[in-house]
């Protein structure tokens, strides 16, 4: 048979704290009795005490649902809590949450990423040995404010970020029982900032000698050499060498500015590349005679249009054809080849130049695209050579969805291959 049973949740809530506070009236009851049995009270008194004694316990215990309502007790904080770990999956930046004793209880996919030694339930200086990091974990739960740490990583990757240690009371308590630690990769904005200390020294040094020249010359032609005809000659002719490396460093330096600032907006104009390579090679005709350097093309008779600027990739091939024809000079001939080949899966039309100079040596191939650095600076001084040729190219490719693979061997010359995709279809040329 089966038994009811009421629930103290369905009972009115006057019969719920009257059963709260039964044992109370009961015992203030059996002590009334007594002391009205030797006459220490009279009824009327004895009466009137009892029912504010009741009163007084009725509303003790109804307060203190309301406080439990207002202010209610601390949960728990432990290992593995699932609302913890749902707020901390949803932010953006690599999260790690953990107890005042130092016990991970979430992280997100970010942080597991940054710290693959990062384990539920264990202690986080496990995985973060960070004397500097778990210091400023003690300060924050010390002092109860939240603490800025920067740290940096060497291995695998060079890598810098800026970690805020906050405490945090879940109730509103004055005892933090939480810790966030949240990090802000920084690594960008360090090589930005190393990039442009680089550039305004590398800058700064490019400018200095010319004019370090120029002044130099100036004065000697005001002085010494005022009436010497022979040597104001051979000054000039210097100081007009000196003035033109200053005009193509600041015009590298403007090109390389206007692509920069128009990096994220892809070119959308069709342009035959076959038709670029044949206007560059024409005009290079003059310094290849100087250098008596002979220029061979290959290319396709059908045009192999791409979507880009028409002046920026013009400017790509004059610099990587000018190179060759500059620094393979002794090969006595420079190879051009525009052809139609697959670039990541795709129709791709690539262009090779190919010199038959020295070459270059294998360790100084991954920097070749960076600012202001050459493989032998006497020689490209020498040749007019600003340092910013093949960065310009690099800028310029990565603005048109492009690569560029450098082949070279010492004494067996050097290839500059670029690729970008290839425009199918019909299109109005530019």
């Amino acid at each position: 048979m089966a038994i009811s049973q009421q629930t103290e949740t369905s009972r009115p809530e006057w019969l719920v704290r009257m059963l709260r506070i039964r044992y109370v009236v009961a015992v203030t009851a059996l002590i009334f009795v007594v002391m009205i049995a030797i006459g220490a009270l009279t009824g009327p008194s004895a009466v009137g005490a009892f029912a504010l004694i009741v009163i007084a316990a009725a509303i003790a215990v109804g307060g203190e649902d309301v406080a439990r309502a207002i202010d209610p007790p601390p949960l728990p904080v432990r290992a593995g809590d699932a609302s913890i770990e749902a707020l901390v999956a949803a932010l953006p930046d690599p999260i790690v949450a953990m107890e005042r004793d130092g016990v991970v209880v979430a992280f997100n996919t970010q942080a597991g990423a940054l710290a693959p030694g990062l384990r539920i339930g264990e202690p986080v200086s496990l995985a973060l040995r960070m004397p500097h990091l778990i210091e400023a974990i003690r300060r924050a739960l010390a002092t109860g404010t939240t603490q800025r740490v920067e740290i940096a990583e060497r291995v695998p990757l060079d890598r810098s970020y800026e970690v805020f240690v906050a405490p945090v009371a879940l109730r509103g308590e004055t005892r933090a029982d939480l810790v966030l630690l949240t990090f802000h990769d920084l690594t960008a904005i360090r090589r930005v900032e190393e990039m442009r200390a680089d550039f305004v020294a590398n800058a700064s040094h490019e400018l200095r000698t010319p004019l370090a020249a120029l002044l130099g010359f100036i004065e000697t032609l005001q002085g010494p050499a005022r009436n010497d005809t022979a040597a104001r000659e051979k000054f000039l002719a210097i100081m007009q060498t000196q003035a033109t490396r200053m005009a193509r460093l600041i015009d590298d330096l403007l090109s390389l500015s206007r692509i920069e600032l128009n990096a994220h907006q892809r070119p959308d104009t069709p342009v035959d590349l076959v038709a670029v390579v044949r206007q560059v090679a024409d005009g290079l005709q003059t310094l290849a005679r100087d250098r008596d350097v002979e220029v061979l093309l290959e290319a396709p008779p059908e045009p192999l249009l791409v979507l880009g600027s028409r002046d920026e990739l013009a400017r790509l091939v004059e610099n990587l054809v000018e190179n060759a024809l500059k620094y393979g000079a002794n090969g006595k001939r420079v190879e051009l080849r525009v052809a139609r080949e697959e670039v990541g899966g795709k129709d791709g039309v690539s262009l090779a130049v190919r010199d038959h100079g020295p070459g270059i040596a294998p360790e100084h191939l991954p920097r070749l695209t960076e600012r202001f650095y050459r493989v032998d600076v006497a020689e490209s001084r020498a040749q007019g050579g600003t340092g910013l040729g093949l960065a310009l190219v690099k800028h310029i490719l990565n603005r048109h969805g492009g690569r560029l693979a450098i082949e070279s061997r010492q004494g067996q010359g050097a290839t500059f291959i670029i690729r970008l995709p290839l425009i199918t279809g019909r299109a109005s040329v530019v």
